[in-house]
């Protein structure tokens, strides 16, 4: 008996450990159930209509500048007010304002190629939009010139490298390559040095100091307001089927030339033959000013809050060119994301002790200005920043892309982590060198030090930079997967002791 006596105090205290392990882990569930709540109260349906609203023709394509851009900002603000964010911009509102020159594009655009047939004038015109789109950033007015081919446009004294060297293009119209004829991918120091004539601004500017009027420039034919004013200067953005007939009959093959250019790193310009009229119409505004729409969810950490974990991607696309381009999935798909993650953070029931900025940059597309004016003068201190998740374009598809995901692991296996709990979507990882001129905000946040990993999707049609990026390819379900696992990856985030990515 007296054994017995000895067994029992043992036995309570057992059975009280272990009710109060188990009334432990009945909370743990109880949490995380309510999380795994929230975030599948993010919906496929809700992102769906965010994109279609953004993508709706009220906001004119959401020029950054315009009345379009604006109207779609107050639009986002309105839902960030909602959900209680704090202002983060300037004096007190959403917005943080830095110059922006923009222009219109209006309908009355032509590409046209003079034959003389048969001893007669014969016109071909090129269509709107498979063949030429407008230069976004073109003058209005009209040229007719001879057309001399100066590959890629690049005046390198110290590389010994001049694309006019040879050629008169004194009131002509030049066709013109983008990009420049070596690789960063096959060598990245050679690279390096071509880098600066990468830009489009460069090249515009150095046809226009030339003397050209005019230029055909062989870029897809996209939309693209990435590039620089000059007064009289007349451009648009053609594909195939202009530089076809531009090389007929010239005794050379454009592939060839291209590729003897890429070899030799020798120019292989000429005098075509070929006349060419190209007419625009667009209203150029100099003083334009642009916007970053800034909200942030406070930590609840009375230390860590001072800390930001930073989601983020462009508001902007590029209005009308002529006709309106609704960039549903160039950017609209990630401000959707953005906003799905703002509102379920905002109703979680944990909150996160370091804080969460939502971040919608303007003009990006204008040369990835927004985020530039951003890292050059944030709200927050850039050494407070633990982390940056760019998204660009993560609307269309099956599969996600993580940029830059293999160069910050531990960064990476948060986002890895979620994925594989509760999403299981397939994403491809990669390492990014990032010496190319910056194509999305991410490239910005990197120079400056700050942790960066940019999502993008693929699987299905872009339409990129074309009027056909409607909401009518928009998947969805790819939106609703990113969102709900960079909700629990940023909840994961925000709640660990120390954070840093940087070493």
């Amino acid at each position: 008996m007296k054994k017995s006596y000895k067994i029992l105090p043992v036995f309570l205290c057992v059975f009280f450990l272990a009710g109060l392990a188990l009334r432990a882990q009945s909370t743990a569930d109880t949490e995380e159930q309510k999380l795994l709540q929230v975030m599948h109260s993010i919906s496929s349906h809700t992102l769906y209509d965010y994109v279609k609203e953004l993508a709706s023709d009220k906001y004119w394509g959401r020029l950054t500048g315009t009345k379009g851009f604006n109207d779609s900002a107050s639009w986002v603000i309105s839902h960030f007010e909602k959900w209680g964010l704090k202002p983060a911009g300037d004096d007190g509102t959403f917005l943080q304002a830095f110059p922006n020159p923009y222009t219109l594009v209006h309908e009355g655009c032509r590409v046209v190629l003079h034959l003389d047939v048969n001893g007669g004038k014969v016109e071909k015109n090129y269509h709107y939009y498979d063949e030429f789109i407008p230069g976004s950033t073109s003058d209005s007015g009209e040229v007719t010139a001879e057309v001399i081919y100066v590959g890629y446009g690049i005046t390198a004294p110290e590389l010994g490298y001049d694309d006019y060297a040879g050629v008169d293009v004194e009131g002509k119209i030049i066709l013109m390559e983008r990009e420049v004829p070596v690789s960063p991918n096959r060598d990245p120091e050679l690279f390096k040095k071509w880098r600066p004539y990468s830009f489009h601004q460069y090249k515009l500017e150095n046809a226009h100091d030339h003397g050209a009027k005019g230029m055909l420039y062989n870029y897809g034919p996209i939309g693209n307001p990435n590039n620089s004013f000059r007064k009289g200067f007349i451009y648009s953005h053609v594909g195939p089927a202009v530089v076809e007939d531009v090389f007929a009959g010239t005794g050379r093959k454009y592939q060839d030339v291209v590729g003897k250019i890429k070899e030799t790193l020798k120019p292989q310009s000429f005098a075509t033959g070929k006349t060419f009229t190209i007419k625009n119409v667009t209203e150029h505004f100099p003083e334009g000013t642009a916007y970053n729409v800034i909200g942030i969810l406070e930590g609840s950490d009375p230390v860590l809050k001072d800390e930001v974990i930073i989601l983020g991607g462009h508001l902007d696309h590029l209005g009308r060119c002529w006709e309106i381009m609704p960039g549903a999935n160039d950017n609209a798909s990630a401000v959707a994301v953005i906003m799905g993650i703002a509102e379920a953070l905002s109703q979680s029931p944990v909150k996160p002790p370091r804080s969460v900025m939502f971040l919608c940059f303007g003009a990006e597309e204008q040369g990835v200005a927004g985020s530039d004016y951003y890292v050059k003068n944030p709200v927050v201190p850039l050494e407070k920043t633990a982390a940056f998740i760019n998204m660009d374009g993560v609307g269309v598809g099956d599969k996600l892309s993580a940029l830059a995901s293999k160069d910050f692991p531990e960064f990476w296996a948060f986002i890895d982590r979620a994925n594989q709990k509760y999403i299981h979507r397939l994403i491809r990882t990669s390492s990014f060198a990032n010496i190319a001129r910056p194509r999305l905000d991410a490239a910005r946040f990197l120079w400056a030090n700050v942790p960066s990993i940019s999502f993008g999707a693929s699987g299905g049609p872009t339409n990129y930079h074309t009027p056909g990026d409607n909401i009518d390819i928009i998947t969805p379900e790819i939106m609703e997967d990113l969102a709900q696992m960079l909700y629990i990856a940023v909840l994961d985030m925000a709640d660990e002791e120390k954070l840093d990515f940087r070493k």
